[in-house]
C-alpha cells in the first residue's frame, strides 16, 4: 500500500489526455481529476458527488487506498472524512429555520445545510467559508460550523455560497493538493512556470521536460544533470553556494595579523606589513615576526632568513601547511568551476541562437537557398545537439571534481572521454555558429551549401556518438577501466585508443590521434579521418561518418 502505484492505477494514468497540464484555475482542477469519479461510482453509489470528492481529501488521493480502507472498515472511513449515513437534524416542512451562528430566523430559501442538516444562513456560510479559505489549504478539510459536528463541507457548498475569488482559491488549493500528494506528478521547478508534469519512473532516466522547455531531474527537481547522480549535484551546488570557498580563499591569500588576528592580504612586494588601523602593528609577511626585529642580519627587506631556516629545519608551522593546502584546493576547485560555468553560459547562448534560428534565420535561409524549411531541419538538429551536449559537458566537470584523486586510471580514462567529447562539440559548435553565416548573408543560392549540409550533419552524428559514449561510461562508473589502470578492450575497441599520454591543462588527457596512429600501424585495413577521427575501411575514398575526402 506504500508503493508508487498507490497513487493511481495503471488505467488511471492511461486515461489522462496529456503528460503535462497547467494549474491555477478551477476548470483545470476539475478536468484533471474528473476521470476518477466514474471509477469510484461502483463503490460509492450511495454517496453524492461532493461525498465522492471528500473521499479523496487530500492525503487519500489514492483510489486503491480508499477502496481498501472502505471495505476494511466503512464506518471508520466515513467518520474520518465526514461522510454521514443520514442527516443528524431533520427539519420536516418548516418554512423558517434558525441560523446556528447568528440565531436569527430566515426563510428556508436563505438557509443552507451540509449533509448533517445543521442550518446556517447564506451570510454566515459565506463568512465561515471565506475565513477558512483565507487561512490556507486547511479549507480542503472543512467541516460543519457546528462545533459538535464532523460532517464534511464539499465543493458543491463552496460553489453555492462563496464569492468567485474564494472559489478560485479553493480550486487552486485542491489542485495543489492533488499534485503534491501524488507520487507521479510534480510542479515544474522553473521560475514562473505554472505547469505540472506527470512521470512514470522506472526506466532509470529521471530527466523530464516541461511544456515550458525547462528540463529537470524528477528525483531531485534540480536542473537535468544526466549522467551525474543527484548526490554529486547536491554537493556541487552546495559547494558553489557555501561559504567554504570564501574561507579557502582567505586561507590561501591572507595571513592573520600576529597582534589582532585579523586576516591581512599582501598587496605590495615588500615583506614589511602594516595592519590597518586601529591596530597598525608592523610585522614580517614571511615569518609573522615583529618588523622591529628585522634588518640586515635577517636578510633585508625582501627576504627573511629566519623563515627560510625554519622551513629547512622542518619547523614550518601547521598554519602555513594548512594555508598551502587551502591554496591548492582553491586552485583545483577554480579549475573545475570555471569550466562548469563556461559551459553553462555557452549553453544559454546556444539556446538563444537556437531560438533565433527557429524564428528568424530558417525562413531567411530558406528564401536565400531556395529550399523548403523542411530540408533545413539538419541545422535545428545540430543546435539541439549543441544545447544538450553543453549541458552534459557542464556536469562532467562536477563529476571530475569529485572523482577520487587516487583512482588514476579512472581519472585518466574520464579525462580522455571528456576531452574527445569536448573536442567534437567545439568543432560542431564552430561549424553551426561560424560557417553558417556566409550562407545567411549570401545574395542567392550557393553551390557550397550542400557540402555544408553534409559536414554539419556528419559533425552532429559524430558528436552525438562521442557524448553517448561519455554518458554511458559515467553512468557505469567508468567500469571499463580494469584494475591494472588501462581501459578494457571493450572500451578501446569502440574508440580505437587507450589513455596513455598527458593533455590539456596539465591534467592527464589522452591524445586521440597518436593512439589512433598506433592502432592504424597494427591495422592497415583502415584509415582515420582527419576531420572526425572515424576509422574507415581502406577502400573508402570519403569518410563514412562526415563525408570528408580522404587525404
Amino acid at each position: 500500500m506504500d508503493s508508487e502505484d498507490d497513487m493511481h492505477d495503471a488505467n488511471d494514468l492511461e486515461s489522462l489526455d496529456d503528460d503535462y497540464y497547467s494549474g491555477g484555475t478551477e476548470d483545470a482542477a476539475m478536468d484533471y481529476y474528473s476521470d476518477y469519479d466514474d471509477d469510484a461510482d461502483d463503490y460509492f453509489d450511495e454517496a453524492d458527488d461532493s461525498e465522492r470528492l471528500e473521499s479523496r481529501r487530500p492525503e487519500v488521493w489514492s483510489v486503491s487506498k480508499v477502496h481498501d480502507a472502505w471495505f476494511a472498515d466503512e464506518d471508520r472511513v466515513r467518520k474520518a472524512v465526514g461522510l454521514l449515513d443520514k442527516p443528524i437534524v431533520e427539519h420536516g416542512d418548516a418554512r423558517e429555520l434558525t441560523c446556528g451562528i447568528c440565531f436569527e430566523n430566515h426563510p428556508r430559501a436563505k438557509i443552507e445545510m451540509a449533509s448533517c442538516g445543521h442550518p446556517f444562513c447564506l451570510l454566515c456560510w459565506e463568512g465561515y467559508i471565506s475565513t477558512s479559505i483565507n487561512d490556507g489549504p486547511g479549507c480542503l478539510m472543512l467541516r460543519c460550523p457546528d462545533p459538535s459536528c464532523g460532517a464534511a463541507v464539499g465543493q458543491d457548498m463552496i460553489n453555492r455560497v462563496a464569492p468567485d475569488e474564494d472559489k478560485q482559491k479553493y480550486s487552486r488549493y485542491l489542485l495543489r493538493s492533488y499534485i503534491e500528494d501524488n507520487k507521479k506528478s510534480k510542479w515544474c521547478p522553473a521560475p514562473g512556470c505554472e505547469y505540472a508534469v506527470t512521470f512514470d519512473a522506472g526506466s532509470g532516466n529521471y530527466d523530464v521536460s516541461c511544456l515550458c522547455s525547462y528540463c529537470f531531474c524528477w528525483n531531485c527537481t534540480e536542473e537535468a544533470h544526466r549522467p551525474v547522480d543527484c548526490g554529486t549535484v547536491s554537493k556541487w551546488i552546495l559547494k558553489n553556494s557555501a561559504e567554504s570557498e570564501n574561507m579557502n580563499w582567505i586561507l590561501a591569500n591572507s595571513k592573520p595579523c600576529p597582534k589582532c588576528k585579523r586576516p591581512i592580504e599582501k598587496n605590495q612586494g615588500c615583506m614589511h606589513m602594516t595592519c590597518t588601523p586601529p591596530c597598525k602593528f608592523e610585522f614580517c609577511w614571511l615569518c609573522l615576526g615583529a618588523w622591529s626585529d628585522h634588518g640586515e642580519r635577517t636578510g633585508g627587506f625582501y627576504a627573511c632568513n629566519r623563515y627560510e631556516a625554519a622551513k629547512q629545519e622542518g619547523v614550518y608551522d601547521d598554519a602555513e601547511r594548512r594555508r598551502e593546502m587551502a591554496k591548492n584546493s582553491l586552485e583545483r576547485y577554480t579549475h573545475y568551476y570555471e569550466r562548469w560555468a563556461s559551459n553553462q553560459s555557452s549553453r544559454q547562448k546556444a539556446l538563444a541562437d537556437l531560438h533565433q534560428m527557429q524564428t528568424v534565420h530558417l525562413e531567411k535561409l530558406s528564401d536565400i537557398q531556395c529550399q523548403p524549411e523542411s530540408q533545413l531541419k539538419f541545422i535545428t538538429e545540430a543546435w539541439l545537439q549543441i544545447v544538450e551536449c553543453r549541458r552534459v559537458l557542464k556536469w562532467t566537470y562536477a563529476y571530475g571534481f569529485y572523482l577520487p584523486e587516487h583512482e588514476h586510471a579512472k581519472k585518466q580514462f574520464f579525462e580522455y572521454l571528456q576531452g574527445e567529447a569536448e573536442s567534437g562539440l567545439e568543432r560542431l559548435h564552430q561549424c553551426a555558429e561560424k560557417e553558417l553565416q556566409p550562407f545567411l548573408n549570401a545574395d542567392g543560392p550557393s553551390k557550397e551549401f550542400n557540402d555544408f549540409r553534409t559536414k554539419l550533419a556528419g559533425l552532429t552524428s559524430v558528436t552525438r556518438n562521442y557524448f553517448e559514449n561519455l554518458v554511458r561510461a559515467l553512468e557505469n562508473g567508468l567500469a571499463d577501466v580494469d584494475s591494472n589502470g588501462a581501459a578494457s578492450s571493450k572500451a578501446t575497441s569502440s574508440k580505437g585508443a587507450s589513455p596513455s599520454s598527458k593533455g590539456r591543462g596539465g591534467r592527464g588527457k589522452v591524445s586521440f590521434r597518436s593512439s589512433m596512429s598506433s592502432r592504424m600501424a597494427d591495422d592497415n585495413s583502415h584509415w582515420s579521418c582527419d576531420q572526425c577521427t572515424y576509422a574507415n575501411v581502406r577502400s573508402a575514398t570519403v569518410c563514412q561518418m562526415c563525408n570528408q575526402p580522404r587525404r
